[in-house]
C-alpha cells in the first residue's frame, strides 16, 4: 500500500472515531443486541386477519413482546380484528402497541415542487397475540427465518482472516483460551431498529474478529497496563470502534450507525475519568484493522 493510500485510510478511519464520538455526545441511548437470546426460533410477525407482515418499528417492537413473554407464534391482531374471526380475547390479556399510516389528499402545496397532495399520518393501534384469545384455530407456524444474506465482500475479508468461527447457542465471544470466535446461529439474528438482521450479523462478527486480533499470536494487545482495571471495559472499547471501521472496510454499511456508538457509550462510562481512553482505543483498533488487512494479500 503506498504512503498516500495509508495516509486516506487512515483519515477515513479518524473520521469514523469522529462521527462515533459525535454520536455518543448525541446520547444515542442504550445498546440493542441483534439476535435473540432465548434462542427460540424467529419469524415475520403477521396479522391474523389480514395476513400481511407487520414491518418496520412494529417488527421489532412484536418481535420484543413476544421474547419478553414467551410467545411462540406470529399471529397478531386487533381486539375487533379477533372478534371477526369468531374469537375472544381472554380476560387480563395485555396488548401490544403497533403504528400503521393512513394516507390523504390535500391540495398541493403550490410553492414545493413535486409536491403531489399525498399525505401521511401517523395511528396507534393495539394487537393482541394468539396465545391470549380463545375460539381461534392457530393454523401452525411458518417457516422460521433462515440463513442471513451473504455479504460477499465481508465473506471474503473474513475468509482471508483464517479465524476459527463457529456457530451455535445464543451467546457472541471471542474465547482467548482455545483462540476461537463463537457466533449465535444465524437463525437468531433479527436486527434491532437501525440494523437489518444481515448487518447486525456481519457486525457482531466483526466485532469479534477484533477481539481475535488481540492474541498475543497476532496484535499481542495487552490492555492492562494502560488502563489497569478497566482493561476489559477498554477491550471493548476497541472491539466496536473496530467493528464500526470494518463494517466500512467489508461494504456491511456505508455510515456510522447508532448501534456502534450506543455499544461504545455503554462501556467508555466505565471510563468516565479518562477522557483520552477512545482515543487510546481508536488507535488500537485501526492497529488491528491494519493487521487484518495485511491478510487480505491482493484481494
Amino acid at each position: 500500500m503506498s504512503n498516500r493510500n495509508h495516509t486516506l485510510k487512515r483519515d477515513l478511519y479518524a473520521e469514523i472515531t469522529a462521527d462515533l464520538i459525535r454520536a455518543i455526545e448525541a446520547h444515542p441511548g442504550k445498546p440493542q443486541m441483534p439476535w435473540r437470546r432465548s434462542g427460540r426460533p424467529l419469524w415475520i410477525p403477521e396479522n391474523a386477519s389480514s395476513k400481511a407482515a407487520y414491518n418496520g418499528i412494529n417488527t421489532v417492537n412484536l418481535w420484543v413482546a413476544a421474547e419478553l413473554r414467551g410467545f411462540t407464534s406470529p399471529l397478531w391482531a386487533t381486539y375487533r380484528q379477533w372478534s371477526e374471526l369468531g374469537a375472544q380475547v381472554i380476560k387480563g390479556a395485555r396488548s401490544e402497541l403497533v403504528i400503521f399510516y393512513k394516507e390523504f389528499d390535500v391540495d398541493p402545496d403550490p410553492e414545493v415542487a413535486g409536491d403531489n397532495g399525498k399525505r401521511r399520518v401517523a395511528r396507534a393501534s393495539r394487537v393482541f397475540n394468539v396465545a391470549e384469545v380463545e375460539g381461534f384455530e392457530d393454523p401452525g407456524l411458518p417457516e422460521r427465518l433462515g440463513p442471513i444474506e451473504r455479504i460477499a465482500k465481508a465473506d471474503r475479508f473474513i475468509s482471508a482472516c483464517s479465524a476459527d468461527v463457529r456457530h451455535g447457542g445464543e451467546r457472541a465471544c471471542y474465547d482467548p483460551k482455545a483462540d476461537h470466535i463463537q457466533m449465535p446461529d444465524e437463525a437468531l439474528f433479527c436486527g434491532t431498529d437501525t440494523m437489518t438482521r444481515d448487518e447486525g450479523y456481519y457486525a457482531t462478527l466483526l466485532h469479534e474478529l477484533t477481539h481475535w486480533t488481540g492474541h498475543k499470536s497476532r496484535c499481542d494487545r495487552d490492555l492492562t497496563t494502560r488502563f489497569g482495571k478497566e482493561a476489559y471495559a477498554a477491550e471493548e472499547l476497541v472491539a466496536e470502534i473496530g467493528a464500526a471501521m470494518l463494517c466500512t472496510e467489508t461494504g456491511v454499511t456505508q455510515d456510522t450507525r447508532a448501534d456502534h456508538a450506543q455499544y461504545i457509550a455503554n462501556w467508555l462510562r466505565l471510563l468516565n475519568d479518562d477522557p483520552k481512553a477512545i482515543f487510546t482505543a481508536a488507535a488500537k483498533a485501526s492497529q488491528a484493522m491494519a493487521w487484518l488487512k495485511a491478510k487480505q494479500g491482493n484481494s
